[in-house]
Formats: structure tokens, sequence, C-alpha cells
């Protein structure tokens, strides 16, 4: 079983999801199901084919969150060195063909948000990356074609 990196204010933030479509979805949609069993004809009842698509959704979504809990591996960022770009470090790359710079942070897959500029270990940026020190140059295979950056700076957040 593969162990999912993930910082504590994300696993806690997972965890409350998971509590809420636990305590409080559910049994919306029990009772919206209920409720709609009592309008008779169930294969021409809009209300009773939402509840169940809502009651899969959530069912699956549970699940999924179970999963990641379980296998869940709280980081602490202090513990980080910050000589290599690893979990939880914020790296400074520069494209070499524009030199261009953007500034991201390697965090686990379930934590991932291209707006805050917080890249997956998993993605082909932050997994090239991962292991490469300030000065290192690394090509990465993108959706726009092949690209290439160099570490100018990488930081512990």
């Amino acid at each position: 079983m593969q162990k999912i990196p993930i910082r504590r204010d994300s696993l806690d933030q997972l965890q409350e999801e998971l509590k809420q479509l636990k305590t409080v979805e559910r049994p919306q949609i029990i009772k919206a199901i209920s409720e709609a069993r009592e309008h008779g004809d169930l294969s021409e009842n809009a209300e009773y084919h939402a509840a169940r698509e809502r009651q899969s959704f959530v069912e699956g979504r549970v699940g999924e969150l179970e999963d990641v809990i379980s296998r869940a591996e709280v980081i602490d960022p202090s513990m980080i060195d910050g000589k290599t770009v690893t979990f939880g470090t914020t790296i400074v790359v520069a494209d070499e063909d524009t030199d261009e710079e953007n500034t991201y942070t390697i965090v686990g897959p379930y934590e991932a948000d291209i707006s805050k500029s917080w890249i997956s270990t998993s993605s082909p940026i932050g997994n090239a990356l991962i292991g490469k020190k300030v000065g290192d140059s690394v090509e990465v295979t993108t959706p726009r074609g092949a690209k290439s950056y160099e570490v100018l700076k990488i930081s512990v957040t």
C-alpha cells in the first residue's frame, strides 16, 4: 500500500470533508430518497433519480477519502533541509528558453492547486524536479511539449 504524502492542514481538511459527507450529506440524501419514493412511480420520478445520483457521488467520494486518509503520511516541512527539491519545498525555476521565472510549492496529489502554484509530486513538472538542487537543469515533457527549467532557489515552506 503506497503512502500518500500530505501536510497536516490538508489532512485535517480531508477528514472534515469526510465527516461532513457522513454526518450531513448522507442523512439528507436518505431523506430525499424517502420523500421521492412517497411520490409514487419511481421510473418517471426525477427527484428520486437526482437523489440516487447524488448518493452515488457521495458514496464514491466517501470511499476515496477513506482510502486517502488511511494511506496518508503527514510530512512536517520543518524536518526538510531545503537543499534539494522534495515534498514541502517551494522552488523558483526559470524557463531556459524564455527566462520566465515561476514559483511552485511541491505538495501531495490531493493538495495540488495551480491557482496557488501548488504542484503535485506526481505532476510532470513536480516529478521531474524532485531531487534536484539549485543550479540543476531539468527537461520536462508537458502537454505543450518539452520544456527545460533551471532551479534557481529552494526554500522550505
